[in-house]
């Protein structure tokens, strides 16, 4: 789910059914095929909205009324996309890989979806410079909050994606962290995790920290 200040919507992804759910400020709802899996959406600076989709893998970018504007095939390697943030320079951040992936890595992707200019990560593990399923982004003017599921932290990285620190440790969370914002008038870094127990989600919370 993400929202719009431009046009005061929400948008939320339904990978059941495939498709983008508006809801606007007076409670009008409505939708829209993507025709692919979707996951992690979020905003540009047009005010369109991209979503992610893991599967294809691909992102398509929407206006908010539903017309598509494009798709952006991802490089060969990009493997289960699961969030992507488009910045100034019209590059793409995009976080990716899953269990059985032999990479899982946040890289910054050239416009036209054809090339990797950066990349934070590599084969999966718990080491500073690895993730084990990277799920989500908070992407702001000085740096890239990565939301890392299964080592159940989040880290922080430079704009060209280079080390800073961890930012919430295992220690600070009870579950397993699936989505973060950043709140950039205030610095609270809210992060929602889950309880998976006995094949099921059991419970969720969401945790507020000051960065």
């Amino acid at each position: 789910m993400t929202s719009c200040e431009h046009y005061c919507c929400i948008y939320i992804s339904d990978g059941c059914d495939e498709c983008i759910h508006r809801l606007d400020a007076q409670g009008a709802a409505t939708q829209w095929p993507v025709n692919d899996e979707p996951y992690g959406l979020s905003v540009n600076a047009e005010h369109n909205l991209l979503v992610t989709c893991p599967a294809a893998p691909k992102i398509k970018e929407f206006t908010t009324d539903g017309h598509m504007v494009r798709t952006v095939s991802l490089p060969g390697d990009v493997i289960n996309p699961w969030h992507t943030v488009q910045v100034q320079s019209g590059q793409f951040i995009v976080c990716h890989g899953y269990h059985g992936d032999a990479v899982h890595r946040v890289c910054m992707i050239s416009a036209d979806g054809r090339d990797i200019v950066h990349s934070h990560g590599g084969q999966p593990g718990s080491d500073i410079d690895q993730y084990d399923v990277p799920r989500y982004l908070a992407v702001v003017n000085d740096g890239v909050f990565v939301d890392d599921f299964n080592n159940r932290r989040v880290t922080l990285l430079s704009p060209t994606l280079d080390y800073v620190r961890q930012v919430v440790s295992c220690d600070q969370l009870k579950w397993w962290p699936d989505r973060v914002y950043l709140d950039t008038h205030k610095r609270f870094l809210y992060v929602a995790e889950n309880e998976f127990k006995d094949d099921e989600w059991t419970a969720g919370r969401v945790v507020v920290f000051r960065v």
